[in-house]
């Protein structure tokens, strides 16, 4: 008898095991697929950096992440020492998303003072571009629009205010 219930408990510990593997393999399933892989041949990348899991519940958190993406999705034109005083430009854009964090509007709220400092408000406008999408949205308090400062230095490379 004692044979039996080895089994028996043998059998439930072997039967837990394959449910916990097959959890994890069909947990696999609902990770993303890299854009590598998903992009037809010759086609541009959609956004750099991971998605976001949970979406933010605040503002603030919403705010941080989009800054921190900023910077992943354009790393060769940002830094993150501290900013240079003074500073070579500071362009501000109102960035408006939808529900799914994908570039509605973008709007200058603030432009550099000097003539030859222009060009990094285009700079900051492609880098939001191309750091978007910035994740579920939905979970933030409406109207989705952010103020996002860049802090640039005399090489034209920014880092966004929050991160300073």
């Amino acid at each position: 008898m004692r044979s039996i219930e080895t089994s028996s408990a043998a059998a439930g510990r072997a039967a837990r095991l394959t449910v916990g593997l097959g959890l994890c393999a069909l947990s696999a399933c609902n990770t993303p697929m890299s854009t590598e892989s998903t992009r037809g041949a010759g086609a541009p990348a959609q956004s750099a950096g991971p998605a976001f899991v949970l979406p933010a519940t605040s503002s603030d958190e919403y705010k941080l992440r989009i800054a921190r993406r900023l910077v992943v999705a354009n790393p060769a034109i940002t830094y993150l020492t501290p900013a240079e005083n003074p500073l070579f430009a500071i362009p501000v854009l109102e960035v408006e998303v939808d529900a799914d964090g994908n570039v509605r509007n973008i709007t200058v709220v603030r432009r550099p003072s000097d003539d030859d400092a222009q060009d990094t408000i285009q700079i900051a406008i492609d880098a939001v571009r191309r750091a978007a999408p910035f994740g579920d949205a939905r979970h933030v308090p409406r109207p989705w629009k952010f103020t996002q400062v860049f802090l640039f230095d005399e090489t034209r490379r920014f880092k966004p205010q929050l991160l300073d």
